[in-house]
């Protein structure tokens, strides 16, 4: 239905595309066409767009920016609006997303525009190992995502040097950099063939990274992101020379985050009141920092959990259930 709202549909987010693609306000004319040409992609680039999502979430668990999905049209809200190192974060690992879910669905033989990867064979792999199992085609995904994800960008023709364009290239850099995180992170993988498991032959294919990998280094490049503005030519520039200028795995920024602390409808941030903090961590988990000094108050919860587990023969695991009473803190 076309009715469902983005978080069912989270494709919504990244190219604002369902199947019935001529239906549908907001795609740009080069995004249309592709939705007509690959149909069947559509509901690859949802599971991949699901799979950035929860990735975030995971990955700012425990920030006052918690990659909270808002329910309207582009899924994180308005926080979205501001060129910030979270919005940054959430273009890459989205990209990321694309790439890995259309890799894996070529591999599988889900799609008929492409099939196992045909990357060459490694320099170092031994010579007696064979090479060309069915690999995860991650050639293909970083093609199509960065046609399909980047089209609505490249479209767009805005005044040179304004903030319009600084936004655009900020869009461009980043859903490049969470491209390369999975093209950079495949690796081979191999298998075992010979009698009762002896490793007398060896057949190895590429294989993408856990998505979980993926997350960790694109959050590295978010603690690590660079600051830039536009030049009079058109071109992003550092705020501060005296850091290197980014490469194309690395992460950029045009505008300071919001503190995240207080509700603001205006910038898109939810706040910190109600979020649970860890009363020991001096980390940004910590009920001082999570809170912004505003304080918290503590409650009791009952926790119950699986414990006492017994292996009975054969072949089942019989716990019993354990209860707990916790002190659990959250922010005023």
């Amino acid at each position: 239905s076309l009715a469902m709202n983005p978080i069912q549909r989270p494709e919504m987010y990244i190219i604002g595309a369902q199947p019935v693609c001529s239906q549908l306000p907001g795609l740009s004319p080069g995004q249309r066409k592709l939705c007509q040409l690959y149909q069947e992609h559509m509901v690859f680039i949802g599971e991949g767009a699901r799979s950035a999502i929860k990735e975030c979430q995971y990955q700012f668990r425990q920030r006052r920016w918690n990659c909270s999905t808002v329910d309207n049209t582009s899924v994180f809200g308005r926080v979205m609006k501001i060129g910030s190192r979270e919005t940054a974060f959430t273009y890459a690992v989205s990209a990321a997303g694309v790439v890995n879910a259309i890799s894996r669905a070529c591999r599988e033989g889900e799609l008929s525009s492409c099939g196992c990867s045909r990357t060459a064979r490694p320099k170092d792999l031994p010579r007696d190992w064979l090479w060309g199992g069915c690999g995860d085609n991650v050639e293909y995904g970083y093609r199509f995502a960065k046609e399909f994800v980047d089209a609505k960008e490249r479209e767009k023709n805005y005044v040179r040097g304004s903030e319009e364009q600084a936004r655009m290239l900020m869009n461009l850099q980043n859903n490049e950099a969470g491209r390369r995180a999975v093209y950079k992170l495949a690796d081979v993988a191999c298998k075992c063939h010979g009698v009762s498991g002896s490793c007398s032959l060896k057949t190895c294919w590429l294989q993408l990274a856990d998505f979980r990998k993926v997350g960790d280094l694109l959050k590295e490049k978010y603690d690590s992101a660079a600051a830039m503005r536009i030049s009079r030519k058109g071109k992003l520039e550092l705020v501060n020379n005296r850091f290197n200028m980014p490469t194309q795995e690395d992460l950029v920024y045009v505008d300071p985050s919001p503190d995240y602390c207080l509700r603001n409808e205006t910038t898109g941030s939810l706040g910190t009141q109600g979020r649970l903090c860890n009363k020991t961590s001096e980390g940004m988990d910590g009920c001082e920092l999570m809170c912004c000094g505003r304080g918290y108050d503590q409650f009791k919860s009952v926790q119950v959990e699986r414990c006492h587990c017994k292996f009975h023969w054969c072949c089942y695991v019989k716990c019993k259930k354990c209860t707990e009473i916790v002190d659990q803190y959250v922010c005023k």
